[in-house]
């Protein structure tokens, strides 16, 4: 069904009234959810160049309508703000597309098969490279070199995970890294071992730059491919906007800049994009002048690089995120191991102070409770030092938040960026998280509803390529807390963190354009930037169960259509 048109004006007395000129693109036949508090529904929206003029009633909104004004007749779906995803690594995402692609595949047979056919396809690729596989499709999240050696002993071969916190490396990979049972643990990471000492072909966290780092780096037309192919599957599912999460050297991944650079220049970038720029923890500092350099640098027309990416800890699955109490064993004692803070507490509060000083939004990867304390109690110190500043600090992940850090979080002004995909029953979390968590930790995790309750802002991402871009899976799984796929056999994840569609919603949109500092988008409201989104259906009005059945028809960015569904 065509949902655009261009037709003539019911007659009026006067096309242009005193809202001004004809609009550009009207929408008619709404709803229209508008994710602002003054008024949340509307029936129809005018847009004139690239920012909305009109949100009201279809009468209202028809007077605007001249000889070349474009009317899409939403005929009952609903149109709502563009999506934004707060943390998300799309040039990375983009370019493993074209790699040895895991993410689709479940099972150590599927990856066995996929790995087989990409190297017996790609002959003359020195390096087998690409990832997403899963933990649980090993015994305790660890496969082994021997696997990978079986199906390509001649090439080195370097897979990292779907959580990109670790990496899998076969035989020939390790040699030449020259890893051997004498090779020490890097102070950042960790390098798993067979009962003799040697490594067993996994690489935890700062032990993947010992492999990745030989890798060959992608060309600037692979990295730029990699971009825009990320943009026309975020376009596709209504995102208008994000935040990369990783701007420069991170451990494991491409550098995104030249790619971004390279599209702004071209015309090509048709998102809106802040970058967080990377801090780099081996360093302190003196790294700060460089970042005012690369804000300055990059910051321009729908690239900005205002933020400051600070990774505090790892992932509860192979037990680096920083916890306030040791990690249990297989057997449920305590173990020596409470996970890594990667940046010393104390220093942390000094970088973050001063970072905000500079006018640098800092974005925290704090997944255990102890990183996520040690991110908050490093904003109190720069609120205490520098006083309120419009920096916008967020943390990212929240896996487990101890009670007494949830109001914390509207007292700071810091916000909480879920990823609310993950706040379900799967493998993952039931067979490698909660079993080493303990019974308090693990109901402690993910604590959306707690959170909203004590009037923290949420803004929302995927971390996409670790889990899907889909905002409205997301959206279903905040609601339900179970994933679209679940069968009715498996319960709700801690029920009373569930939120309600609105607010997941708002999260989406209005909170993560308040995360990205993009202020005049994320609501429909006449003056704001016309990033909008036609959704196939109304996902309120149907039971929760539904909504991740919702589709994404068109989706516009400064009232441009970026992406249109077949037979939309």
């Amino acid at each position: 069904m065509d949902l655009s048109t261009t037709v003539e004006p019911e007659p009026t007395p006067d096309t242009t009234t005193a809202s001004g000129s004809p609009a550009d693109l009207v929408f008619l036949s709404g709803p229209v959810h508008t994710v602002d508090a003054a008024r949340s529904r509307a029936g129809a929206v005018a847009v004139r160049g690239d920012r909305i003029v009109a949100v009201g009633h279809e009468p209202e909104v028809r007077d605007l309508i001249g000889p070349g004004t474009e009317v899409v007749d939403l005929g009952g779906r609903l149109l709502i703000p563009g999506f934004q995803d707060a943390h998300v690594h799309p040039v990375g995402g983009g370019m493993e597309l074209a790699l040895c692609d895991l993410s689709a595949a479940e099972t150590a047979d599927a990856y066995r098969e996929l790995i087989g056919r990409y190297a017996a396809t790609h002959p003359d690729v020195p390096w087998i490279t690409g990832g997403g596989w899963s933990l649980e499709a090993f015994p305790g999240g660890m496969p082994t070199r021997e696997f990978l050696d079986a199906l390509v002993p001649d090439r080195p071969v370097f897979l990292v995970n779907r959580d990109h916190h670790g990496g899998w490396a076969n035989s020939r990979a390790l040699e030449l890294a020259g890893l051997t049972a004498r090779t020490p643990d890097p102070a950042d990471g960790r390098i798993e071992r067979a009962a003799d000492g040697r490594p067993s072909g996994m690489l935890q966290e700062g032990a993947m730059r010992l492999v990745a780092e030989l890798i060959p780096a992608a060309g600037l037309d692979e990295q730029i491919a990699g971009l825009l192919r990320a943009q026309r599957l975020l376009h596709s599912y209504g995102v208008t906007a994000w935040q990369d999460a990783m701007l420069g050297d991170g451990p494991g991944t491409v550098d995104a800049v030249p790619a971004y650079l390279a599209a702004r220049q071209d015309g090509k970038l048709t998102a809106r994009v802040t970058g967080a720029l990377w801090w780099d923890r081996a360093r302190g500092v003196e790294q700060i002048p460089e970042l005012i350099a690369k804000r300055a640098e990059l910051t321009g027309g729908r690239l900005r690089a205002t933020s400051v990416k600070i990774m505090q800890d790892g992932i509860a699955e192979n037990h680096t995120a920083a916890m306030l109490t040791p990690y249990l064993t297989a057997c449920g004692c305590a173990s020596d191991n409470s996970g890594i803070s990667f940046i010393d507490p104390e220093e942390l509060r000094a970088y973050v102070t001063l970072l905000d000083a500079e006018d640098f939004q800092v974005h925290f990867h704090a997944l255990g409770d102890r990183a996520v304390r040690e991110a908050l109690d490093a904003v109190e110190a720069a609120r205490r030092t520098n006083g309120r500043r419009d920096t916008r600090p967020h943390l990212a992940h929240l896996q487990v938040v101890h009670p007494d850090d949830v109001p914390r979080f509207r007292r700071l002004g810091a916000t909480a960026n879920i990823q609310a995909l993950w706040a379900a029953h799967e493998p993952q979390m039931d067979e490698l998280t909660i079993p080493f968590l303990g019974a308090q930790r693990a109901a402690r995790q993910y604590p959306f509803g707690d959170l909203l309750r004590a009037g923290a802002t949420l803004a929302a991402g995927s971390d996409w390529p670790v889990s899907s871009p889909d905002p409205l899976a997301a959206l279903h799984v905040a609601v339900n807390r179970r994933t679209p796929e679940a069968p009715s056999s498996v319960p709700v994840f801690l029920p009373e963190q569930r939120i309600d569609l609105g607010s997941a919603l708002a999260a989406y949109t209005a909170g993560s354009a308040y995360a990205n500092h993009l202020d005049d988008t994320g609501s429909i409201q006449p003056g704001k930037l016309a990033d909008l989104v036609v959704l196939d259906r109304d996902p309120f009005d149907g039971p929760d169960e539904e909504i991740a059945e919702t589709r994404v028809l068109q989706t516009f960015v400064g009232g441009r259509r970026v992406y249109a569904a077949e037979n939309a």
